[in-house]
């Protein structure tokens, strides 16, 4: 069984699920198990629906008729008989979050947060579904959060990988072409979890790693992996092949055409990925799998902005040392902050964080009555993997670096 993951850019539109279509009479659909996300920038108006509800009420509807309207013309355009049943379940769904925000009493941001978003994927996947029948294309619908069970880390969901193992095998006919989410599971309560921000790719894996399946393909709108995110970096060249180690390190590092879960699951099974054009979906594209290093072996740029970098010091000059450490990374864990670089000396910590949670003011207030702090922000982090020193200086011209750190494949440079 194969796995295919489309993203919201090759669903964004009726043209885009047109491709889509394409694509899989390109390359076949039997025994295929299709996770689709968000179309296009649903996501971020969902985002923008909960900030609302939070913050604005009197916003509210029209931020829930921004989606609608995207929505409603997508069926339009693929479906031109509005009395088609697929445009009562698109309703029905949007009346489904309307409802959750009219009776919630939950004051968490993180719960209501995963109980809306979702829906991003649940009406893009009921949109593909439907028009692969009207195409003459058999399928079936699943809802995700029947299958992946999580725990109610709500927007950081952990998978429950016993109870997820025997829903997916047990459930699943291998035999058919099947469409779900990305992104979402559900809790013990069946309340809806996500698994991070672009956790579709990994929802695939876990598909892929319950189902033993042949493969995945990431299906995205690039040639496959580049050395460097073409949008920051001239020249980027498409890399053929990638063993799981080396993806494992981009990830980390925050290569972004692949989740950093995505790769333990289908690694521990030497489950080949494959990142492929859906625009050209005959060509190659990358090949993530069991060997050694990249091919071509070149410099691989990595970049990621909005950072914030901190320099510790100890109020009274004292060493800087094991307990203070573990003291500074509690305080980083209970405000989650994601540590992307650390550098200590004797009498000092340095630390680059992503805020993605907002949690940065908290975390200073608790941090300066421990220690003399400095912090900068909206620093970019950038890292070189199988760095020369042209690569540096590449990087290195006109900008202020605030932070160097080095060791013998990586080089990564914190600057202004």
């Amino acid at each position: 069984m194969r796995i295919f993951k489309f993203g919201g850019a090759s669903v964004k539109d009726a043209d885009g699920i047109k491709n889509v279509v394409n694509v899989l009479q390109t390359v076949g659909h039997e025994n295929t198990l299709l996770v689709v996300s968000a179309m296009g920038k649903t996501t971020n108006a969902m985002e923008v629906v909960v900030k609302n509800y939070f913050e604005d009420k009197a916003a509210l509807n029209a931020s829930f008729e921004e989606i609608i309207s995207y929505h409603h013309n997508i069926l339009l355009d693929l479906f031109k008989n509005e009395q088609h049943p697929v445009y009562a379940k698109v309703k029905g769904l949007i009346e489904q979050v309307k409802g959750f925000l009219a009776w919630n009493k939950s004051p968490k941001y993180s719960f209501v947060y995963d109980q809306v978003v979702g829906y991003g994927e649940l009406i893009s996947t009921t949109i593909l579904s439907a028009y692969f029948e009207e195409v003459g294309i058999k399928n079936k619908w699943l809802d995700v959060r029947d299958y992946i069970k999580t725990d109610d880390s709500y927007r950081e969901g952990s998978v429950n990988w016993e109870d997820t193992q025997k829903n997916i095998t047990e459930n699943i006919d291998k035999g058919s072409l099947n469409i779900t989410q990305g992104f979402l599971g559900s809790d013990d309560n069946n309340f809806t979890t996500t698994l991070g921000r672009e956790g579709s790719d990994y929802t695939a894996a876990i598909f892929a790693y319950c189902l033993n399946a042949d493969s995945v393909t990431i299906w995205k709108d690039v040639p496959g992996v580049l050395n460097a995110d073409p949008r920051y970096f001239e020249n980027a060249e498409l890399l053929n092949r990638i063993s799981y180690r080396e993806a494992i390190e981009l990830a980390f590092y925050g290569a972004s055409v692949i989740h950093p879960k995505t790769l333990q699951p289908l690694q521990r099974k030497e489950i080949p990925l494959y990142v492929k054009s859906f625009i050209n979906p005959k060509e190659d594209g990358t090949a993530v799998m069991k060997g050694k290093g990249i091919t071509p072996n070149v410099p691989c740029f990595i970049v990621k902005k909005n950072q914030i970098l901190m320099k510790l010091s100890s109020l009274d000059f004292s060493f800087i040392v094991e307990e203070n450490i573990s003291e500074i990374f509690k305080l980083f864990a209970d405000n989650r902050m994601k540590v992307d670089l650390i550098q200590n000396s004797a009498i000092s910590f340095s630390v680059c964080v992503d805020n993605k949670f907002n949690k940065l003011d908290d975390l200073l207030n608790l941090l300066k009555s421990k220690f003399k702090v400095t912090h900068y922000e909206d620093v970019s982090l950038y890292t070189i993997r199988h760095f020369n020193e042209k690569a540096i200086a590449s990087l290195q011209n006109g900008r202020e670096v605030l932070l160097e750190q080095r060791t013998q494949e990586t080089v990564q440079l914190v600057v202004k």
